[in-house]
This record gives structure tokens, C-alpha cells and sequence, in this order.
């Protein structure tokens, strides 16, 4: 039997394209969409710098499409010539500041570009979803580690609203069409790069996770780090987060299409995907100075709003269900970041 194809949204991004290479490695086909909003491609490169270093790594070859996904007719194109399996959708405007100034971007392109997307598969008869998902799904923890059982909806942004509306989409649609097999994965704070170094996380301007802005101080890009908030009630005053290799979240989602692939089960499915264990941005700072060797400048600063103090996850669903668990360190996550941030000091656009 053929191996599966997946048609990849978002796929040149950092999540997007660690996974593709995972599903390569796991014999799975690829096509992959993106509108290149946050992924950096020379201008007379055929392919996004991230999956050129992909095919590099596994020897193997990503269909690729310029394409947007709120854009029907170049949707269905890709649709019409290949013949698509399962449906990964990463493809989604992700920072949380950004969606508070300008919500109705998010609502166009991370709702009405997944409705697009929906609507495209069932007009060709694909009914298989892993949806990229997120821990702001559950809002401020009312328990901890926190459950796939935790109410969700409790949103503190634009963002994380349209991550849950998504999902009640997803829902609603599994209840009204038993042909749908859904599975979301909740993301708890995604870090780190794959070993060879060749490809990390490569945000456009100011970035708006902790890792590579650290990362960034550490090779001289940025001259300090501030850290927003040292006055919650945690061990050292500074946020608590469920950091996870981004090779472990990779391997995630090859687990999920396992299961859509092999199980003839359909409905909703979520799982968290998370180590369960948190640590605090001083001690990320602490272990990213160790594994690099630089010393990291850091600012203490206000807290931002809609922080939570104290954030992980009881991952132990996507173990039973999926045969998955997230087994790099946090000496993992700093060692492959400063490997793929050293050799690459200012990301992509450079060789």
C-alpha cells in the first residue's frame, strides 16, 4: 500500500517544518502549503529555506505551493492534484500581543482560513484532522497539572479565542458528519531546534517567545533580556511554563496521524502535548547560560497582561491514546537552540 499523503499548512514555519521532517523520517508523503508570512525564502528559491534544509536532512522531496489558505480557489488547485489523505493545519497568525492590537487579522485567517480549509477537504472526500492547537485553549489554570478534562474557553486574547472557537468548530462539525476523525493537540510552550543544528526557530523581527529571544541575547543579536513579571507566586517571583522539545512535539503529531491512519475511529479527539514538568524563566535563563557558555543580560520588568503564573500539563492522555511521551531535558532544549542560533546567528536569511 501507498504511504499516506498529508497536505501540511503553515509547514515552512518553526512547528510546520520540524514536523514535516519527523512525518518524512516516518515514511509519510508531504505536501505543504504556506503563505510564507512568517518564514523566510530567497527570492528566486523554490522552496522556503527551512524544508530546503528538510529535503537536505532526510533525502526526500516536499510538494510545495505559495498558497494561502483563506484563498479558495488556490485551495482546491492543490486539492485537485494530488490525491490527500490526512490534513496537518499548523497555518496561523500566533502572537498573543499582536492579536490584541489587530483581533480581526487572527479572526480572518486563523477562523475563516480554517472554515476554508474544512470546507475544501470534505468537497474531496478527506475527513482526517490534526489540528495545531494551544494550552491557551484552558486560559488562567483553575488546577494543576492541568487535564484535557479543564474547562476550556476561558480565553485571555484574541489568540487563544481563536484556537478555541476553532475547536468548538472542530466539535460541532465531528457531532453533525461521523465521517470526521479529529485530533487537536494542545501545545504547551514548544522550544529548542532539531540536533543537526540546520533548522530552528526563526521569528520575523522582535520575537515573542522567551527561547529565542534568550537565544538572540546569547549570539549578540539583542543586547538584554527582559522578563515580564518577578513578583508571582512562584519559587523565584518569575512565571512557570511547560516547556517541550519541539523533536518530541514533531514526534507528536507523527503519533496522531498513526492513530487517524490505523484506527477507523472517528469524532474529536485532544490531547495535551507537554513534559508535566515547570520551570521558571530564570531557571530556562540559568540552563541556556549553562548550555551556551554566554552570559545572558536580563531586565526584570512589569508583568504583561493576561500572564499566568503557573502553567503545565498532565500529558499522560497522549500516552495511553497515542503511544507518545516527551523525553528530551531542558539541557536538550538549550543545547540544540544555541547549536541551530550559533551556526545560524541570523537565522535563515543568511548562510
Amino acid at each position: 500500500m501507498a504511504p499516506p499523503t498529508v497536505l501540511v499548512t503553515g509547514g515552512a514555519g518553526y512547528i510546520g517544518s520540524h514536523t514535516i521532517l519527523e512525518m518524512l523520517n516516518a515514511g509519510y508523503n508531504v505536501v505543504c502549503v504556506d503563505n510564507l508570512c512568517n518564514a523566510y525564502s530567497a527570492s528566486t528559491a523554490k522552496l522556503p529555506e527551512a524544508l530546503i534544509r528538510v529535503q537536505e536532512i532526510t533525502g526526500k522531496k516536499i510538494h510545495f505551493y505559495r498558497v494561502d489558505i483563506t484563498d479558495r480557489e488556490q485551495l482546491r488547485a492543490v486539492f485537485q492534484e494530488n490525491k490527500i489523505d490526512i490534513v496537518a493545519h499548523f497555518a496561523a497568525l500566533k502572537a498573543v500581543g499582536e492579536s490584541v492590537r489587530i483581533p480581526l487579522q487572527y479572526y480572518h485567517n486563523n477562523l475563516t482560513g480554517t472554515n476554508v480549509l474544512l470546507e475544501a477537504m470534505a468537497d474531496n472526500n478527506v475527513f482526517k484532522f490534526v489540528y495545531s492547537s494551544s494550552a491557551t485553549v484552558y486560559g488562567e489554570p483553575q488546577f494543576l497539572p492541568v487535564t484535557e478534562e479543564h474547562p476550556t474557553g476561558n480565553c485571555t486574547s484574541p489568540y487563544g479565542k481563536t484556537k478555541y472557537f476553532t475547536e468548538e468548530i472542530l466539535k460541532d462539525l465531528c457531532k453533525s458528519d461521523k465521517r470526521w476523525a479529529v485530533v487537536t493537540l494542545r501545545y504547551f510552550n514548544p522550544v529548542g531546534a532539531h540536533p543537526s543544528g540546520r533548522i530552528g526557530e526563526d521569528p520575523n523581527g522582535e520575537p515573542n517567545n522567551l527561547m529565542p529571544y534568550i537565544a538572540q541575547v546569547a549570539v549578540g543579536r539583542r543586547s538584554c533580556l527582559q522578563i515580564y513579571g518577578s513578583d508571582f507566586p512562584t519559587k523565584d517571583g518569575t512565571g512557570i511554563r511547560d516547556y517541550i522539545h519541539i523533536v518530541d512535539l514533531a514526534e507528536g503529531h507523527v503519533r496522531a496521524l498513526d492513530k487517524l491512519r490505523n484506527v477507523a475511529e472517528t469524532g474529536f479527539f485532544a490531547y495535551n502535548l507537554g513534559t508535566g514538568l515547570g520551570y521558571s524563566v530564570l531557571e530556562m535563563v540559568y540552563a541556556f547560560e549553562k548550555a551556551s557558555g554566554q552570559k545572558i543580560n536580563y531586565k526584570l520588568v512589569e508583568r504583561r497582561s493576561g500572564d499566568v503564573a503557573t502553567c503545565y500539563a498532565d500529558a499522560s492522555l497522549a500516552a495511553k491514546a497515542l503511544g507518545w511521551t516527551a523525553v528530551r531535558t531542558i539541557d536538550d532544549m538549550c543545547l540544540d537552540t544555541w547549536r541551530w542560533q550559533s551556526n545560524n546567528p541570523n537565522g535563515y536569511a543568511v548562510k
